[in-house]
């Protein structure tokens, strides 16, 4: 189908190229416009499928001027820009755009992204996302609340029905049990009421005996998977009564939809939704409600008491496999989970953000495990840790004899994870030149070794993460604007410890738990002044500081008393720390030094000076020994600074 496009460019050279380009691959120009005015004259005339547009226009408007126009009418557009200044590059970003392209680009990566704009929108994934994730974490904050299993399904009832309508809602388990009906139900009687329908209140509408609803419920059919039916009673003979039948009749049901869903404990519990009309229902809630299957599980759990385990609060969401080391139910976290579950199913690539220790690597993980690709390879590359002159080669491969040392053909990391997904952890340190060939595999799905001739097709899912502001750093040159925004299609953000500090004491319980297994040491709990302490503590090495205090904890515990904190946490900022006065860019880097130090100076107090090995300060902290000798010298870190106790190495 050839697709209409409009062209916003005040350059007549630069919209005359695009313009023949675009016409010679099949594409339509409904119009070449040089202002916001002139575009809003053409959009009048003509709706296209997508735009480009310059963000710099002739006039008093600017190109995202008319992206506010094109978003709200559901119309794709990419920005065509020079420009990457934060300010406006922050502006572009609350519009939502479909791509970005750096002028000068490449008529093939005009193309790709033009393609990738096209499928977006044609997919409504990303509107679909926006609409749905407050949807899903009002279905998990029910699944929290202590509530009856009546009023949890009402309060489902009620968020559904704007995204899902019913006259009727009913779920329980399956198969039916002649002795034992215990389906709930909810009868849609006014804009926002309903009347709840119970095994009693179906006995009194339907006024039937109790002996002739055993015999319904025997001649009762099963559904297996998602199905809908229209005024019809499946796998029952005509004149043979059945719960599907005795609905349609009482209620005037004329079509519904079957949801079944897996417990933890293997039973099958359903979600009926049933409607008064004809041909309610269609693919697209059937999309839906899959979309919102973990969370849906997450609430079935919580209704019926014998599921298991993840009938918890504390389990939901991380009840699922995928989260079963990530703990807290911080509303924080739970957002950020919500995401992953949102964008798992799909291969659009994913930006996770959040300060160093909150968890990234997990996430991602877990984003893997709940994908299609889950059988396939996850392979985790920290850009911060290669050497530039190495980086092409590890993540691409090369040829034997490509360069000094390549004694045989190697594949890259990007070809090991074909059919998986690469996690490319602190991509904010990747050297500009890296980064142009990182933009090439994600447009063009395809990498070339170092030394070789030809392109190999690789299909990778890719997912990001950085601890730094990659607004600021394209701002500031050091990071290319189209890779942020192609990568930036779907951001996590994962809080910091000090924002979820209802989770400290799960986090620190969990440690607790699993290293005095691991030390085969009986866990008698931690002391009310340790817990006290690390509530007040600020956490600047969030979730991995915590886990290296808690270590140490156990190490030197006893095995016959409560855990007690073995390094004072109110020896760096704490809560109660005077207001430390920030005058300028200096005093908040002198501080970052200052809090750096210390927390290696606590590490290294911990495992006696030690650096190398296991359980020495590297690992612990997760960095290349080397790395940490570096640290260590440029932050003048003294040996009596960690061994004043006089212990050993």
């Amino acid at each position: 189908m050839e697709k209409n496009v409009l062209i916003v460019e005040d350059e007549f050279i630069v919209a005359n190229n695009l313009r023949q380009i675009l016409e010679r691959f099949g594409y339509a120009i409904t119009g070449i416009a040089a202002s916001a005015e002139e575009a809003e004259a053409y959009l009048q005339k003509q709706k296209p499928d997508i735009a480009l547009l310059d963000i710099r226009l002739q006039g008093e408007r600017s190109g995202i001027d008319i992206a506010r126009k094109l978003r709200s009418e559901n119309i794709a557009f990419i920005y065509l820009s020079a420009n990457s200044n934060q300010k406006i590059l922050e502006e572009a970003k609350t519009t939502e755009p479909y791509g970005f392209l750096v002028k000068p680009f490449r008529k093939k990566d005009l193309l790709v992204m033009l393609d990738i704009a096209w499928y977006r929108h044609k997919q409504g994934l990303e509107s679909i996302m926006h609409q749905e994730s407050l949807l899903q974490q009002q279905i998990v904050e029910v699944s929290l609340e202590n509530l009856q299993s009546e009023q949890k399904l009402l309060k489902i009832a009620r968020i559904l029905q704007s995204h899902l309508p019913f006259d009727l809602i009913a779920s329980g388990l399956r198969p039916l049990t002649m002795d034992a009906f215990d389906d709930k139900a909810y009868l849609r009687v006014g804009f926002d009421e309903y009347q709840f329908i119970g095994e009693k209140e179906l006995l009194t509408i339907t006024n039937l005996k109790k002996t002739a609803l055993s015999v319904i419920l025997a001649n009762s059919h099963t559904d297996i998977s998602t199905v809908i039916y229209n005024h019809e009673t499946p796998g029952v003979k005509p004149n043979v009564p059945s719960l599907q039948k005795t609905l349609i009749e009482t209620f005037a049901i004329e079509s519904y939809l079957v949801f079944p869903v897996t417990l933890g404990n293997g039973q099958s519990f359903h979600y009926f939704f049933y409607s008064r009309r004809r041909d309610t229902y269609n693919h697209r809630h059937i999309s839906l409600l899959n979309r919102l299957r973990q969370c849906l599980v997450t609430v079935a759990e919580t209704l019926v008491p014998s599921a298991g385990p993840l009938g918890r609060a504390m389990a939901a969401p991380s009840g699922l496999p995928a989260f079963s080391n990530i703990i807290g139910n911080h509303h924080l976290l739970l957002a950020a989970l919500d995401l992953t579950t949102q964008v798992a199913p799909y291969n659009t690539s994913v930006l996770i953000l959040g300060e160093s220790g909150t968890g990234k690597e997990k996430v991602a993980h877990s984003i893997h495990l709940l994908s299609p690709r889950k059988n396939g390879p996850f392979i985790k590359v920290n850009c911060a840790a290669i050497p530039a002159t190495l980086m092409e080669s590890e993540l691409f491969g090369h040829e034997k004899g490509a360069f000094t040392g390549a004694l045989e053909k190697r594949k890259g990391r990007f070809e090991l994870a074909d059919g998986g997904t690469i996690f490319l952890d602190e991509i904010g340190e990747l050297p500009t030149d890296m980064q142009v060939k990182i933009l090439r595999v994600l447009q063009e799905k395809e990498i070339e070794y170092v030394g070789g001739g030809s392109p190999v097709n690789v299909n990778v899912r890719i997912i990001a993460a950085t601890n730094r502001n990659l607004e600021k750093e394209v701002a500031a040159g050091n990071f290319r604007l189209d890779l942020y925004y192609r990568l930036n299609v779907f951001p996590i953000t994962l809080p910091p410890l000090r924002e979820r500090k209802s989770d400290i004491e799960g986090l620190a319980t969990y440690f607790a738990e699993k290293f005095c297994r691991e030390f085969n040491k009986p866990f008698m709990g931690i002391a009310t002044s340790a817990m006290e302490d690390m509530m007040a503590y600020h956490w600047p090495g969030n979730i991995r500081e915590l886990e290296n205090v808690i270590e140490q904890s156990a190490i030197l515990n006893d095995g016959k008393s409560a855990l007690t904190l073995k390094r004072n946490l109110t020896g760096t900022a704490t809560a109660s720390t005077p207001e430390v006065s920030i005058k300028n860019l200096e005093d908040v880097k002198r501080i970052q030094r200052e809090t750096e130090r210390n927390y290696i100076i606590s590490v290294l107090k911990k495992t006696f000076g030690r650096i190398r090995g296991v359980n020495g300060a590297a690992e612990l902290l997760n960095i290349k020994p080397t790395t940490l000798e570096s640290k260590i010298d440029k932050l003048n870190i003294k040996r009596d600074d960690f061994m004043s106790s006089g212990g050993n190495q």
